[in-house]
């Protein structure tokens, strides 16, 4: 079928809506119309090529739609379903296995490869040539997209479809990352280092489940604004305060938790230093491969720790309808985090993302 799809050809260049011709579903495949498709961090790292996909290639991995079509061995999806797109993994490896799918042995091939598991991408663009999709098996930033039962999670059809696709990634990311791996307790204390998107979700969910000190860190005071609407009880803007000495501060002494959202190694080690003890710091920062960091070895000796966090450590099958049913309830309203573009106005989506004017552009095909 003929398409419409938001291409990156050459590393950095704009992004340029062209027609496509996309295949029918493999047996194992579902088609699913977009309805909207939010633009993360991770669209434009591996745009500037931060991560080594290939080009030219369709991006987007935060789609919501409906399903159109699906393969005969498609069994818990039919034509008409409302589903979230969220990322990609084998089903079958250990960690798979055992719960922890963003841990996938596979996870960067099945997401970030470019191409199907056998070598081929279902994109031609209209000189015949190869455009690499499948990115999170999906690349929903076009008409249409490709996906499998793993990573098509089926919703209730009362919600607005077009304001679920970020639960997909960017939004799991931040509310799971504190939900599903930190899990601080009730009268808890959390600094989130970042307050886009991710951060955000963060400091909604460090609200939901019972913190009760929540200190937000950014360098834009209208995000830090937004930040104690949606739960923080103290901010500090970064560029005019000393970040470290005012959480100490506060904390008298320390927190108990901290989330690094930005990807930098100076603010990572921030987050870490920041810790009481024992403490512990979560990293969720997609930085460039190869980024490094510095620490003091015996700032982690007294019980500190650090650790990474794949999209939230949530299985999307169960942790996406739960975060719907928060917003439902008031208690997760990440619809305040939102701004809707024109799948054709999606560089300007992206340059008001990265100038910060805008916290989530969702597209809308």
């Amino acid at each position: 079928m003929q398409i419409r799809a938001a291409v990156v050809r050459q590393k950095s260049a704009p992004f340029v809506v062209e027609t496509l011709t996309l295949e029918a579903p493999r047996k194992d495949e579902v088609l699913v119309k977009i309805v909207g498709v939010g633009v993360c961090h991770t669209d434009m790292v591996v745009r500037d090529q931060g991560y080594p996909v290939p080009l030219p290639l369709v991006l987007g991995h935060e789609g919501s739609g409906v399903v159109e079509a699906v393969g005969s061995e498609v069994k818990t999806l039919k034509p008409g379903d409302h589903v979230v797109l969220s990322y990609a993994s084998c089903g079958h490896c250990g960690n798979c296995l055992k719960g922890l799918p963003g841990y996938c042995s596979q996870f960067y091939e099945q997401n970030f490869g470019g191409y199907r598991p056998d070598g081929t991408s279902p994109y031609k663009g209209g000189d015949g040539g190869t455009v690499c999709g499948c990115f999170f098996n999906q690349s929903s930033f076009g008409t249409h997209a490709l996906v499998s039962e793993r990573n098509a999670i089926k919703i209730a059809q009362d919600v607005p479809l077009e304001l679920m696709g970020p639960l997909g990634c960017g939004i799991q990311t931040g509310a799971g990352a504190v939900m599903n791996a930190l899990k601080p307790g009730v009268g808890s204390s959390i600094a989130v280092f970042g307050a886009g998107s991710v951060g955000l979700a963060a400091v909604m969910a460090a609200k939901a489940v019972g913190c009760t000190t929540i200190i937000a860190i950014d360098m834009n005071d209208s995000r830090l604004e937004l930040a104690l609407e949606l739960g923080a009880t103290h901010i500090i803007n970064a560029g005019t305060t000393n970040a470290l000495d005012r959480i100490r501060e506060i904390t008298d002494g320390g927190v108990q938790y901290s989330l690094e959202c930005t990807s930098s190694p100076k603010v990572l080690r921030q987050a870490v230093d920041c810790l009481s003890i024992p403490g512990v710091c979560g990293l969720v920062g997609a930085a460039p491969l190869g980024a490094e960091v510095s620490l003091d070895m015996n700032t982690l000796l007294f019980g500190r720790s650090v650790r990474g966090i794949i999209e939230g450590d949530s299985v999307p099958h169960v942790f996406i309808p739960q975060l719907i049913e928060l917003w439902r309830a008031g208690r997760f309203p990440f619809d305040q985090l939102v701004k809707y573009y024109d799948l054709e106005d999606i560089n300007q989506a992206v340059a008001d993302s990265e100038s910060g004017v805008v916290l989530k552009p969702i597209l809308k095909p």
